[in-house]
């Protein structure tokens, strides 16, 4: 199993910005060395005729559709449901406090 220990875990926090305790900080030392030792096991896989994917789903492909120009709706149409308006935009209320 690799040597994950205190100190690394310790100085991993440090970098996160994260504030761990004794007791968290031998959880994850132990969690940690148990993940990586689980995901060094992939180094003992043959994968010498798999050839390398780019994505899980590599089946996919994108759908297009022709871009058609066509007429814009009316602004009046459009704004005839707002509930505000500012001139000849939708008024919203404000989320963002300004300075």
């Amino acid at each position: 199993m690799p040597l994950i220990d205190k100190r690394i875990v310790k100085h991993v926090a440090l970098l996160s910005r994260l504030e761990l305790n004794d007791r968290e900080l031998e959880l994850y030392s132990s969690q940690l060395a148990s993940i990586i030792g689980y995901i060094s096991k992939l180094n003992e896989i043959d994968t010498t005729n798999v050839p390398p994917t780019s994505h899980a789903a590599s089946n996919l492909k994108n759908v297009f559709r022709k871009d058609v120009l066509r007429q814009s709706l009316d602004i009046k149409d459009v704004l005839s449901n707002a509930p505000a308006r500012y001139d000849n935009f939708f008024k919203v209320p404000q989320v963002i406090e300004g300075k």
